[in-house]
């Protein structure tokens, strides 16, 4: 069942009677660190409506100083995208909630979605998210789904025969977000090699600073980056896994710094998966990490505790196998779902739960959560999950890139 995500449309409709109700009710007289203490404290979804309850509250929730702060204290969120069976849509899971609004799965109506039907979630950054058009990959958006606004970014530089990866990231040394763009593509007059795979000989580094007018040409790039967006922001950093190549044959950990915008290398973990395809990286309490898929199903999460120092790599967490409950129905994979999974990777690590516990995804269609003292798993069952998606760590917020009182 899709239950629509409507606290601005609720909004809406009080607004005439709160507009004409000047009552106080003291919130808005407390010292803005009690705000902040207090307002850090709610989930997204009690924010939200906390928003709507009067002009004064509203203003309230809108500190910048506020806005900031608010839900640090929380168990994240998670977006669900679904791309399956036609139209793309997102929903949601408050992790934060209370018990009966954690039973349920929201669908979020974005509000671009005639002008972009088939999108994919480039990332996830202060409650903001970056979303890129599938089908004709010519239009990017910046999208809040708590608040309903969004941004269509300028145009980029497109290659008739391209393959892009992107990341989208905070740099907090100078205040602003930025969205790269990696684009391989061919000269248009090669054949296509006889392997499965295409090659693209050629590669353009773009980027997009938030607030200017076009996007800027970085030259090229010496690493072939695996065809997924940066999932993984620390320290200022985007980062990916590299391809194997001719010259680099060993893969490589990737950062792109969001502050000086060069390439540099990160340590690996000495657990040798990294040059195998059964990997994946995440952010796990605020620190790089990497999951290694090992014999029989078993997972091996490494975190590295100290940034870009190799032996701070611990093997933090060992994971043995399971199966969900929703994972002993068959079903037919939809195609762009197969597409962009990845080889073995059959299990994800999203995030650590302040009960420390272990958020899992299965196969883009169970939840599950593993608590690693008692070495047990619990199937996450909500009511309107979809049957297939995938699923992007996010921190609820009412953030905005400009004001947020605009």
């Amino acid at each position: 069942m899709d239950l629509d995500f409507e606290f601005e449309r609720h909004s809406k409709r009080r607004k005439t009677k709160l507009e004409d109700d000047p009552q106080t009710t003291g919130m808005e007289l407390l010292p803005r660190e009690i705000a902040q203490d207090i307002l850090s404290r709610l989930p997204i979804t009690s924010l939200v409506k906390f928003k709507c309850v009067c002009r004064a509250w509203r203003a309230v929730a809108l500190d910048p100083e506020v806005v900031s702060c608010s839900t640090q204290d929380t168990d994240p969120c998670v977006i669900l995208h679904c791309d399956f069976p036609i139209r793309n849509n997102l929903y949601f899971v408050d992790f934060a909630a209370h018990d009966e609004e954690k039973e349920k799965v929201k669908r979020i109506r974005a509000p671009f979605s005639s002008m972009m039907p088939e999108f994919e979630v480039v990332g996830s950054c202060n409650g903001l998210l970056c979303l890129s058009d599938s089908l004709f990959n010519d239009s990017l958006y910046i999208y809040n789904p708590f608040t309903g606004r969004y941004k269509e970014l300028p145009k980029s530089l497109q290659y008739p025969d391209q393959e892009v990866v992107f990341g989208f990231g905070f740099n907090p040394r100078t205040n602003e977000y930025k969205v790269i763009r990696v684009v391989y593509y061919r000269n248009g007059h090669g054949r296509y090699p006889r392997s499965r795979r295409i090659i693209y000989p050629l590669s353009q580094v773009q980027i997009l600073t938030l607030g200017c007018p076009g996007w800027r040409s970085l030259g090229k790039v010496s690493y072939r980056l695996v065809r997924r967006a940066s999932e993984t922001l620390v320290n200022g950093r985007l980062h990916w896994v590299s391809r194997p190549c001719r010259n680099k044959p060993a893969r490589r950990l990737v950062s792109f710094d969001l502050t000086d915008e060069q390439f540099r290398e990160v340590p690996k973990p000495d657990c040798g998966g990294l040059n195998r395809c059964d990997y994946h990286l995440a952010v796990l309490r605020g620190c790089l990490s990497v999951a290694v898929y090992c014999n029989y199903g078993r997972l091996e999460i490494w975190v590295m505790k100290e940034y870009n120092v190799k032996g701070s790599w611990v093997k933090e967490y060992s994971i043995g196998a399971y199966m969900p409950k929703g994972l002993k129905q068959n079903l037919v994979r939809p195609l762009k779902i197969w597409k962009n999974a990845s080889n073995g990777r059959a299990v994800r690590a999203l995030c650590v739960l302040k009960n420390g516990e272990i958020l899992l995804e299965y196969k883009n269609r169970a939840l599950v959560s593993y608590d690693p003292k008692k070495g047990k798993f619990k199937d996450i069952d909500l009511q309107g999950t979809p049957k297939w998606f995938q699923t992007v760590v996010h921190v609820g917020s009412l953030n905005w890139i400009d004001t947020p009182s605009d």
